[in-house]
């Protein structure tokens, strides 16, 4: 059975990184607490390719933001839905997400599940 990523692009005010990082160091624990095998976050470098669209327009990030990349790894698909449905309830998670205390727009953020073709 292919292993399952949860994939991940989120612009971010640049003034917000270190409050992000805090937020990401504490999710990751939970997620591998509760049955991913790996989680990462990633922050943009070199976002700009001569003769390439930049990776930055999936979300349109303005002037002062800059983008994460991130992606969490699952057995499976199957598998992802039990640990999502158990993040969903757990009352760390809900702790760091509320409303107006996000260190970015989640409305913004692009996400979406992915099958793993190759893996080396």
């Amino acid at each position: 059975m292919p292993q399952y990523v949860d994939g991940f692009v989120i612009p971010i005010p640049k003034k917000n990184v270190a409050k992000y990082l805090k937020m990401a160091k504490a999710c990751a624990k939970i997620w591998i607490e509760l049955g991913a095998i790996e989680y990462r976050e990633c922050l943009g470098d070199e976002l700009e390719t001569k003769g390439m669209p930049p990776f930055s327009a999936a979300v349109a990030f303005k002037k002062n933001e800059t983008v994460l990349f991130s992606w969490i790894v699952y057995k499976s698909k199957a598998q992802r839905n039990k640990v999502n449905a158990k993040i969903m309830k757990d009352p760390r998670i809900a702790a760091m997400c509320k409303e107006g205390e996000m260190p970015f727009d989640i409305k913004r953020m692009a996400y979406g599940g992915f099958t793993t073709l190759v893996k080396a």
